[in-house]
């Protein structure tokens, strides 16, 4: 499995998002990206999570920075979460966990003591120049957006 490593450059990416639109990491160049990827919407740590990135959303965008989220979710499902919790950032689709993979979010992990093949709960902070600056693996649902926050100073 890749682990990106700060400094490499960020895996370009083209995905749909809720509304079925393509969203690229190309075309967001010279702004900051959040990017997070989630195991299931609607389920009670990835609420959790999604809920927290859009409680922090005004102080990361005033700093430069778009959030995305990304899971194996199609978009209609996507559109009902981000409805359902207010969430006001673009949540994209990866069924076949291609952009997982190349950000290392998709492998092996303990999941109630059984090793088990799924998405790695991640996050990266992309900068305008489309390097990483943090790579974060296995991160808890919740106290990481608060920990992010905290390593971009906003």
């Amino acid at each position: 499995m890749t682990r990106l490593e700060p400094g490499s450059p960020a895996p370009a990416f083209t995905l749909v998002d809720q509304d079925e639109r393509e969203v690229s990491l190309d075309a967001l160049r010279g702004q900051g990206v959040v990017l997070f990827f989630y195991p299931a919407a609607m389920t009670p740590g990835c609420t959790t999570e999604a809920c927290d990135f859009r409680d922090s959303l005004a102080p990361l965008q005033a700093a430069g920075y778009t959030v995305l989220g990304v899971s194996r979710d199609d978009p209609a499902t996507l559109r009902e979460f981000r409805s359902r919790d207010s969430l006001p950032y673009d949540l994209l689709s990866d069924p076949d966990h291609r952009v997982h993979d190349a950000y290392g979010a998709w492998g092996e992990k303990m999941n109630y003591g059984k090793v088990v093949e799924g998405v790695i709960r991640s996050t990266f902070v992309i900068g305008p120049d489309g390097t990483i600056e943090h790579a974060l693996y296995n991160v808890k649902a919740t106290g990481h957006v608060a920990r992010i926050r905290s390593l971009l100073g906003v």
